[in-house]
């Protein structure tokens, strides 16, 4: 993998994918793939539209191939393939693995002898050896003689102040001759490659990594609901907690959780562990508790507003941040998008602010497109409730604090006060 200079094709171009085509081109030739004409085009143009990735980053991008293409016959010209899709779940909460096997089905015309297949999307145990292998098998390739499989889980976080080569990289293959050449392969771009003795244990790390917390967060917001009946400020407890040098992991309430991995890789466990008459009971447990706490909160936004004596179906209300964490564009799953769905059906007048979304978009769950409204005096003052959502360093918050009628504020980024700020 390292005598002379490869090609490596990502497939996949998003919030995963692209960062690691802008990588592997320190060390390879590149070319990316994805089925969406719109972002090939803005790629090749050399415009980003992740906010966190600078144009230039892609616009530095060198390889005697085009930077991203939708024409998978260029698969038979790259040496190693990383697959990383979108895995998301189904309303029935059960893996939808439609985005990697239409990749299986979209590469295998062009396969060839000797390329090294790696998986990184989120998934169950079994996965690589069931889908990809089971295809490449299909097409009569036989995993480490003619083609080489392994799973290595990304660990992408957007917006993260760690580089994507300080990330210890775990990776299976199937078999000792795969996992040896995916080693040498991901060691050029990866300060610190970690070996494990099979996919399934490199599957299900990734799931772990993320089941842990996802209870811990649902814990810590079930938690933020009880302080809430008993009138305790549950971030000052927590800040207390966790002068304890040892022993205890600070984790911080919030409107629910959200992101591409928490709301839905544990839910990939649960729905496999029925196969082996098992069942999941912390992960279904975390998943209702993320319910109950979004529910709470608008059930916390009525009441407050009905202290002050207006009606939630009348009432007018700015919901801060639809990003699902602080300082990045990126609204998967976010906790924001129900809120603001659920508000909407009451009959309140809804607006949003986030700096990162000028517009926002229409998703697979939500159809909620409107503009960002500015913050300033006159726009604060004029609606019955202020909402932080996701507490982005951008938000003036001095500003919004003295000019809007009253706060509801679930990431305890304002003070408590009986008057204005009210926690939830």
């Amino acid at each position: 993998m390292n005598k002379q200079k490869k090609t490596v094709g990502v497939i996949g171009l998003g919030y995963v994918g692209l960062p690691l085509l802008i990588n592997f081109n320190k060390f390879f030739d590149v070319i990316g793939f994805d089925s969406n004409s719109e972002k090939v085009i803005k790629i090749n143009e050399g415009i980003s539209e992740i906010n966190h990735i600078p144009s230039s980053d892609i616009q530095n991008i060198q390889s005697i191939y085009p930077r991203a293409t939708s024409d998978y016959s260029f698969i038979e010209k790259v040496d190693a393939i990383i697959i990383c899709v979108p895995t998301p779940i189904t309303k029935y909460r059960e893996p939808d693995l439609t985005f990697v096997k239409t990749v299986m089905e979209n590469i295998g015309p062009f396969l060839q002898k000797g390329q090294l297949i790696s998986l990184e999307s989120t998934t169950y145990p079994g996965t690589t050896e069931e889908i990809i292998y089971g295809k490449l098998k299909q097409l009569g390739f036989e995993a480490g003689l003619d083609i080489f499989v392994t799973y290595s889980p990304e660990r992408e976080d957007p917006g993260s102040k760690y580089l994507l080569e300080d990330i210890p990289k775990v990776i299976g293959g199937l078999t000792p001759a795969c996992s040896k050449l995916g080693v040498s392969f991901y060691s050029q771009v990866f300060k610190q490659v970690v070996e494990v003795s099979s996919v399934k244990v490199a599957e299900l790390s990734k799931l772990l990594e993320n089941i842990h917390r996802a209870v811990n967060i649902g814990m810590i917001n079930e938690f933020k609901i009880i302080c809430d009946s008993m009138n305790i400020d549950p971030f000052e407890v927590i800040e207390a907690a966790a002068t304890k040098p040892f022993g205890f992991v600070p984790y911080y309430p919030g409107p629910g959780w959200g992101g591409h991995c928490i709301p839905v890789d544990p839910f990939y466990l649960s729905w496999k562990v029925k196969e082996f008459d098992q069942t999941s009971r912390f992960i279904e447990l975390a998943g209702e508790l993320n319910q109950i706490t979004q529910k709470w909160v608008i059930s916390k936004i009525s009441s407050s507003l009905n202290e002050k004596g207006v009606a939630l179906s009348k009432s007018r209300i700015l919901l801060l941040g639809l990003a699902y964490k602080p300082n990045v564009d990126d609204a998967r799953e976010s906790p924001s998008l129900y809120i603001f769905s659920e508000l909407l059906k009451t009959g309140a007048r809804v607006d949003y602010s986030d700096p990162f979304f000028k517009t926002f978009p229409k998703t697979r769950k939500y159809n909620l497109t409107s503009d960002s409204v500015d913050i300033n005096a006159t726009n604060l003052a004029s609606y019955d409730a202020v909402i932080m959502l996701t507490n982005h360093e951008t938000f003036n918050l001095p500003l919004i604090h003295n000019h809007a009628k009253l706060i509801i504020d679930t990431r305890g980024v304002f003070k408590p006060d009986d008057r204005k700020v009210i926690r939830a």
